[in-house]
């Protein structure tokens, strides 16, 4: 006990007033993860400006990048929580195991990814698309993010070791910098400047990658020269234990599978809607570039709760936890609300970003419309999942998500797509939204009993 009051006396995360540490763990993650929002809609503007096939091979592209993103964030949720819970125990040298093993599964999902890369685009763009020129330009976008994939891969682990001891300024400086350097060469590496020749589609896809992997290598060297709760040795990374491993996902395949169920429901819904046209494809795509800004910065949020919630778990601190669960959800639902009133208000505007045809803008404003509708549902659901997982009850983050995106999304989906207008299918986020801001009060209503019958240390 003495060794877990002391790690408290020297971790911010067990002593620091609640609001005070939401704010300095969550904002450099809020903010790169704007940054993040900007270099994605920023990304597609330059693409849509290159051609409108192009931008239907991207938008088309999104699950793929999805299910990379969901396999590398689940895996970083599960040692980012793992990690933080040993050092709110005192298990400094478990800590240290967990990131070891963090970097070794890295490398694994990046390989499993590049092997994907270079064996099924053609036809998985063949399903989605009837246009040769989206097939084509789709096929060599994607083989080059997968390929040159291990950039996303050790990022998200890197900077999961340095959200996990309460470093989040570095990894709002690695994600930042990436950006950064995705937005300035997506430009020159599309259409080409001076001896850089224009290269279109794999120009856009070079630099996503690029950004990538320089933000890798920031990650590494942050994490070598600076966390030094934690001790990265390659002889121990490339020393997996399968106990550890199993840790390690027991809290992150929920995570896993709620994030990748997203694309599966992405090529769900273009199937749905390619039966209308194309152009509400490219819509639907458009949709998700657009709500990176108005999500992501709520992901960056959750990123900051999830090493405060697992600490103090750890150290048996309630009333802690119950304080991060309030200032959190607050916090979510009114940015939340924001992002609802620029739905609604200038759809428009949002749309013209991307050069939009006057097909999409027809059919993506009533869209953008309707589905914003669900926005304040999403946020309560969004931290809600964060705080099973960092707790120990990723099962309930599963079940809504399943609930939300196969059972009653594509389904309704589907049913509304029968009454023959594509404005009628939108409906299916916010009926689904509701549905599991239900389950969402259930689940919650559950933890919150168990945190309040933890026994604090004295």
């Amino acid at each position: 006990m003495s060794n877990t009051n002391e790690i408290q006396t020297e971790n911010k995360m067990g002593v620091m007033p609640i609001p005070k540490l939401v704010i300095n763990m969550a904002l450099p993650m809020i903010i790169s993860m704007l940054i993040q929002a900007l270099y994605n809609i920023v990304d597609s503007a330059f693409v849509g400006r290159f051609s409108s096939e192009a931008l239907e091979a991207v938008s088309i592209a999104f699950p793929i990048q999805n299910l990379m993103i969901a396999v590398a964030t689940g895996t970083g949720v599960g040692v980012n929580a793992l990690l933080s819970r040993h050092l709110g125990e005192g298990k400094g040298d478990a800590a240290n195991h967990t990131a070891n093993t963090g970097v070794f599964l890295a490398i694994c999902s990046y390989i499993v990814f590049a092997v994907i890369g270079l064996t099924v685009m053609y036809p998985y763009y063949a399903m989605q698309s009837d246009i040769h020129e989206v097939i084509i330009y789709g096929e060599e976008y994607l083989s080059i993010i997968t390929v040159g994939g291990i950039g996303i891969f050790g990022e998200i682990i890197c900077e999961r070791l340095l959200q996990a001891t309460g470093r989040t300024f570095y990894s709002m400086i690695t994600q930042g910098t990436g950006a950064i350097i995705n937005i300035i060469l997506d430009p020159l590496m599309i259409f080409g400047f001076g001896v850089i020749p224009g290269m279109g589609v794999a120009g856009a896809a070079i630099a996503t990658v690029i950004g990538q992997t320089v933000s890798f290598i920031l990650a590494l060297y942050f994490n070598i020269r600076v966390n030094h709760e934690i001790n990265l040795k390659f002889r121990k990374i490339f020393k997996p234990d399968m106990d550890e491993i199993k840790r390690i996902y027991a809290i992150g395949i929920p995570s896993i599978i709620m994030a990748s169920i997203t694309s599966f429901l992405t090529v769900g819904m273009n199937l749905i809607l390619k039966k209308f046209s194309e152009d509400a494809i490219t819509v639907f795509g458009v949709y998700f570039k657009l709500n990176s800004f108005i999500f992501m910065p709520v992901f960056g949020l959750n990123n900051g709760l999830v090493p405060i919630l697992a600490y103090n778990y750890g150290a048996v601190r309630p009333d802690r936890i119950k304080k991060t669960i309030k200032l959190g959800m607050t916090s979510a639902v009114c940015y939340m609300l924001v992002g609802l009133a620029v739905f609604q208000l200038i759809p428009d505007k949002l749309l013209m970003i991307f050069s939009a045809n006057e097909a999409v803008m027809s059919i993506g404003v009533v869209a953008l419309r309707i589905i914003s509708l669900s926005f304040t549902f999403a946020g309560v659901g969004i931290v809600s999942s964060t705080v099973f997982q960092a707790i120990g009850n990723p099962i309930h983050s599963l079940l809504m998500s399943v609930t939300r995106q196969l059972i009653v999304i594509l389904p309704a989906a589907y049913l509304l797509s029968l009454l023959g207008t594509v404005d009628a299918v939108w409906w299916s986020y916010p009926i689904a939204e509701g549905v599991s801001f239900i389950m969402c009060l259930v689940f919650l209503k559950k933890t919150l009993k168990k945190v309040s019958a933890l026994k604090p240390i004295v």
